[in-house]
């Protein structure tokens, strides 16, 4: 095999990652550079200088000991994170212009579901009733933004446009004009007072794990006209105390929610989830990229690195994102 091969590392027990069809599109961007699949009996580890995965077994990249960098086939790093014989070389996140659109495209579905609605007109749909209830307008709600890097900025300047009242909350301090950013946990508090619908867009680390819980759905503002608040959980299953979840929808804490993702993947045939009357469930497609920007977008990251150029939005293993 030529030296500086990439080998493809995909989880083929996710339907959704193909290994075969991600092999031909890289091959179609990668020029004379060789493309192979793990497992490969005839693999040289000494020769893969690349590799592009989706969780990947744990400790499997620590075979490669040539690698000079590791590309994450989707937005989240935290399964990468958590192998601790990861080797140590630059982490790459995907951020293509088409992965921001579509989680916008999600943010907003699923805002303006609520804002409008959608719920109690189905029902009355299905029991045909004609019963239209006043609609407010977006001025009326403020959506509240938890994660403001590329995806919760670009949502939140597209509310904006809606006319919605949009504040963030991130980690860091951070600007974004049109909006009240918070940052930090001291400003957390004053964040979630301020939200009737709190959308979630952050990275899975040590700190975020489980931050989507009762005593954050305690502080939501409830004052909006929609009576109750809003979970929009698009960011990673691992945030969210699911239970939590659940009896605050019962008792009234939230009024609805809306997720992609959940601990278990899909949820078990039992669970609440999918039957309970305020859910809207969808099964982690909110941000399904392009596959053809994925591959070019690497092999691009490629060629201009080892012309002596820089790596695009490597991951602070420090931070976790």
């Amino acid at each position: 095999m030529a030296n500086g091969a990439m080998a493809l590392l995909i989880n083929s027990r996710s339907q959704n990652w193909l290994p075969e069809r991600w092999k031909a599109r890289f091959e179609a961007v990668c020029g004379d550079r060789p493309v192979v699949l793990l497992p490969d009996a005839r693999l040289d580890p000494t020769e893969v200088h690349y590799a592009a995965v989706w969780k990947p077994l744990p400790g499997e990249l620590a075979a490669f000991k040539n690698l000079r960098a590791i590309f994450n086939l989707g937005a989240g790093v935290d399964a990468l994170m958590a192998d601790r014989r990861l080797p140590d070389v630059p982490l790459v996140r995907i951020a293509v212009p088409d992965l921001t659109s579509r989680m916008t495209e999600y943010v907003v579905l699923h805002v303006l579901m609520h804002h409008r609605q959608e719920l109690y007109l189905r029902q009355s749909q299905r029991d045909k009733i004609w019963e239209p209830r006043y609609q407010w307008p977006a001025s009326a709600v403020t959506v509240g933004i938890m994660g403001l890097g590329t995806l919760g900025a670009d949502a939140a300047k597209v509310l904006a446009r809606f006319d919605f009242r949009v504040v963030g909350w991130s980690r860091s301090a951070r600007t974004l004009s049109g909006v009240e950013c918070f940052h930090g946990a001291a400003q957390m508090t004053a964040f979630l007072h301020k939200s009737n619908i709190l959308v979630c867009l952050l990275p899975l680390t040590d700190d975020t794990r489980g931050i989507l819980n009762r005593d954050v759905f305690a502080k939501l503002d409830r004052m909006s006209p929609l009576g109750a608040p809003v979970l929009i959980n698009a960011g990673r299953g691992g945030l969210q105390k699911e239970d939590d979840i659940l009896a605050c929808l019962d008792d009234g804490t939230l009024g609805a929610a809306s997720l992609d993702v959940f601990v278990q993947e899909p949820p078990a045939k039992d669970s609440r989830f999918w039957t309970h009357s305020n859910v809207v469930l969808t099964p982690h497609n909110a941000a399904d990229t392009d596959a053809d920007e994925i591959s070019k977008y690497i092999a691009a990251q490629i060629t201009r690195f080892e012309a002596g150029g820089t790596l695009e939005n490597v991951v602070d293993r420090a931070r976790g994102y």
